[in-house]
C-alpha cells in the first residue's frame, strides 16, 4: 500500500481529476480506489465517504489556489499587473489541466459547488468561503485602482469585486460546456478591462 501518506495523497489527486474532469455524482469509490490503485478498505481508513474525500480534494485545490493567489496580489505589485497574472493564470491552469484530463474543465469549485450546494450545507458554506477569497483578491486590486484613479471615484468596490468573480466563472463554466479556451485566451483581459472601467 505504501507510506500512509502516499496513499492518502494518491487519493485525493485520483479523485480530484475524477471529479473535476467528470462530475462528483458521476464518480463512484470503486471507480476511483481503481484508478488510485488502493484497495477499498484503505480508502475507508482515510475517508469515511466520498464526500469526505472531495472535501479534501476542495482543501487541496484551495491551498495551491491561495499560494498563487497570494504571490499574484502582492501589494508590491501595480493593481492591474495582479488581475493580469491572474488572468495568465487562470489560462494556462487550465490548459494544463486540458491536455493532462483530455477536457477543458473549468473552475473546480463550480463543477463540485454545483453539485454539492443543495445537498451538504457545510461544503456549501465551504465552497462559498472560496468565493469570497478571490473576491478579497479583486477587491485588493480594485481598491488600489481606485487609489491611483485609474477608475471612476464613485465606483462601488464591492459590487465591481462580485461582477468580476461571476464573470470568470461564468467564461469558465461556458469553456468547460465547449470544451474551448478561445474566448479566455483571446479577450478575457481585455473583458476585465472594460468591466473594472479602467480609464
Amino acid at each position: 500500500m505504501g507510506r500512509t501518506s502516499d496513499t492518502r495523497e494518491k487519493l485525493i489527486e485520483t479523485a480530484t481529476e475524477l471529479i473535476w474532469r467528470d462530475s462528483y455524482n458521476s464518480v463512484s469509490v470503486d471507480e476511483i480506489c481503481k484508478k488510485a490503485d488502493v484497495k477499498k478498505g484503505s480508502f475507508y481508513h482515510y475517508f469515511p465517504s466520498k464526500l469526505d474525500l472531495a472535501g479534501a480534494t476542495m482543501l487541496a485545490c484551495t491551498e495551491h489556489m491561495k499560494s498563487a493567489y497570494d504571490d499574484m496580489f502582492s501589494p508590491t505589485r501595480a493593481p492591474m499587473e495582479r488581475l493580469d497574472l491572474m488572468v495568465d493564470f487562470v489560462i494556462q491552469s487550465q490548459k494544463d489541466i486540458a491536455a493532462k484530463y483530455g477536457h477543458v474543465c473549468g473552475c473546480p469549485f463550480i463543477t463540485l459547488g454545483s453539485e454539492l450546494a443543495a445537498q451538504n450545507n457545510a461544503m456549501a458554506l465551504e465552497i462559498s468561503g472560496v468565493f469570497d477569497m478571490k473576491i478579497a483578491y479583486y477587491k485588493s486590486a480594485l481598491k488600489d485602482l481606485l487609489h491611483d484613479k485609474k477608475i471612476a471615484a464613485d465606483t462601488n468596490i464591492d459590487e465591481k469585486a462580485s461582477e468580476i468573480f461571476s464573470y470568470i466563472t461564468g467564461q469558465l463554466t461556458v469553456a468547460r460546456i465547449r470544451n474551448d479556451l478561445g474566448f479566455l485566451e483571446t479577450s478575457l483581459k481585455k473583458s476585465l478591462r472594460h468591466i473594472i472601467g479602467l480609464k
